[in-house]
C-alpha cells in the first residue's frame, strides 16, 4: 500500500513577512535542556529565580479548595520543544504542554476539572455521576473513568450536535464509555436539559444520590483546575528561562499561549490564573464551535464568575478580564466536529513531525489555529509560542481524519 500523500502544511516553511513583530534572537532551548529544566536542576533543587509576583498567593488560594489528587504538583505534565514543527513554520520556536498525558483513562484536560468536581460529589454523598457532552465527548470519557475509579455509577447524556451522529456501537470514545461501564442516553441538539432533568429525577426516585457535572466540567469549580495549571506553567516558565540563561530577564518564557476554546473552563481557568498571578501573556482561544462574538461573551462571563467566587480579592482579576479574552473562530469550519482540511493537515503535521497525536474535534482545530498563528507573521524568529494539548486522541480512531478520509 503506498504511503499517504503529503499535504500542504508539510511543504517548505514560509518566512514571516517584513514588518513582523520580532524581538532579538534567542537560541532555542534544546530538548535535553528542557528535560533538565522541567525536573529542576541536576541536583533536584528548584529554580531560585523570582516567580510571578502573585504566584504564591494564587497557589495558596487554590490550595484551600479540596481535590481528589488526580493531578499532582510533584508530577507536572511536561512541556516539550517541537524543533521539527518550528523549522517547518519558519518563525517562532514552538512548544507544547502535554495535558494529554494527565491521569484517568486516555488523559486530557478534563482530569484537572474532575479533580475538584468529583471531590465535591463525594463530599455531598453522591453515588452516581451524571454529565453531558457530544457523542464522542472527551469529558464524558473522563467522567466515566473517574466514576469507575471511585466506584460510582455513571450516566452520560450524549447530544447529537450533528443529526444522526449517535451510534451506540461506534468506536473511539463511545466504545470507551461502554468499556468503563457508563450508561448512555442520546439527546437531540439543544435537548440535553429535559433529558438530563428526567434522568436525575428518575435516579433520585430510585433512592440514589446523583451529582450533576456540567458539560465539559466548565463551572467555577471545574475551571479552578486550570487556574492551578496556570501556576504550574509559571513555574515551568521560570525553569526554562533559567535553563536558557534568561533567569534575570523580565517576562514569561512564551510570547503567547494557544488553547482550544469549547465549553470554556480550560480557557477561563488558564487566563484567570495567569492574570491573578500577575502574568500578562496573551492567551488565544481557538473556538471549536461558536463564532467569536458568542464564544467571547461566554468566556468573559465565565471569567467574571470564576473571579467573583475564588479571586475577588485579586485586583488584577476583579471586575473581569474583558479586554484579555481573545477568540479565533476561523477554524470552526462548517460546525462542531465537522472536519476541515486545515484540521486534518495539523493532525498529520503534529504526528509526522513530532510524533504527537491530536483529535479532530478539539486539538486538531486548535492546532490548526496554532500553526496559522506561527506562520502568520505576528510572531517571528526569537519568539516562542506554547500550544496546550488538551487530549482527546481516542476519538481519532472514530473519525479517521487524514486527507483521504475528509
Amino acid at each position: 500500500m503506498p504511503a499517504p500523500e503529503e499535504i500542504s502544511i508539510l511543504d517548505s516553511p514560509v518566512p514571516p513577512p517584513p514588518g513582523s513583530r520580532l524581538k532579538p534572537s534567542v537560541s532555542a532551548v534544546t530538548l535535553s535542556t528542557v528535560a533538565t529544566a522541567l525536573t529542576g536542576t541536576e541536583s533536584g533543587e528548584e529554580s531560585s529565580t523570582l516567580l510571578a509576583p502573585g504566584l504564591a498567593r494564587l497557589k495558596e488560594t487554590i490550595a484551600r479548595v479540596p481535590c481528589r489528587g488526580y493531578v499532582s504538583e510533584k508530577n507536572p505534565t511536561p512541556v516539550e520543544f517541537m524543533p521539527r514543527l518550528s523549522e517547518l513554520c519558519g518563525g517562532p520556536e514552538l512548544y507544547v504542554k502535554r495535558d494529554d498525558l494527565l491521569p484517568l483513562a486516555g488523559g486530557g484536560s478534563k482530569t484537572r476539572k474532575l479533580d475538584y468536581l468529583v471531590q465535591e460529589a463525594l463530599d455531598a454523598g453522591a453515588d452516581v455521576l451524571v454529565t453531558c457532552g457530544a457523542v464522542q465527548s472527551n469529558h464524558c470519557r473522563l467522567t466515566a473513568s473517574a466514576a469507575a475509579r471511585e466506584g460510582l455509577e455513571c450516566y452520560l447524556v450524549l447530544e447529537e450536535r450533528v443529526p444522526g451522529s449517535y451510534d451506540p456501537h461506534a468506536g473511539g470514545n463511545n466504545y470507551v464509555f461502554s468499556l468503563l461501564g457508563a450508561n448512555q442516553t442520546p439527546a437531540p441538539l439543544g435537548g440535553v436539559g429535559p433529558v438530563q432533568d428526567e434522568l436525575v429525577a428518575k435516579l433520585t426516585a430510585e433512592g440514589k444520590t446523583p451529582y450533576v457535572i456540567p458539560g465539559g466540567g466548565s463551572n467555577q469549580l471545574g475551571a479552578l483546575g486550570y487556574a492551578r495549571c496556570a501556576a504550574e506553567l509559571i513555574e515551568q516558565s521560570e525553569q526554562l528561562k533559567a535553563a536558557a540563561g534568561e533567569a534575570d530577564a523580565p517576562g514569561f518564557f512564551w510570547d503567547a499561549i494557544v488553547t482550544c476554546s469549547g465549553s470554556g473552563g480550560t480557557h477561563t481557568g488558564l487566563l484567570t490564573g495567569l492574570r491573578a498571578a500577575g502574568v500578562d501573556v496573551p492567551v488565544v482561544g481557538i473556538s471549536v464551535r461558536f463564532d467569536a462574538a458568542k464564544q467571547g461573551e461566554r468566556i468573559r462571563g465565565q471569567v467574571k464568575a470564576l473571579g467573583d467566587v475564588y479571586f475577588a480579592s485579586f485586583d488584577s482579576v476583579a471586575g473581569g478580564l474583558d479586554d484579555d479574552v481573545v477568540i479565533d473562530d476561523t477554524h470552526v469550519g462548517e460546525g462542531y466536529s465537522i472536519p476541515t482540511e486545515e484540521m486534518a493537515e495539523a493532525i498529520q503535521a503534529f504526528a509526522r513531525k513530532e510524533s504527537i497525536i491530536l483529535d479532530p474535534v478539539y486539538t486538531g482545530k486548535g492546532a490548526a489555529g496554532f500553526l496559522s498563528l506561527a506562520r502568520g507573521g505576528e510572531y517571528g524568529k526569537g519568539q516562542r509560542l506554547l500550544f496546550l494539548h488538551t487530549g482527546g486522541a481516542p476519538s481519532l480512531y472514530h473519525y479517521q481524519t487524514l486527507p483521504g478520509h475528509v
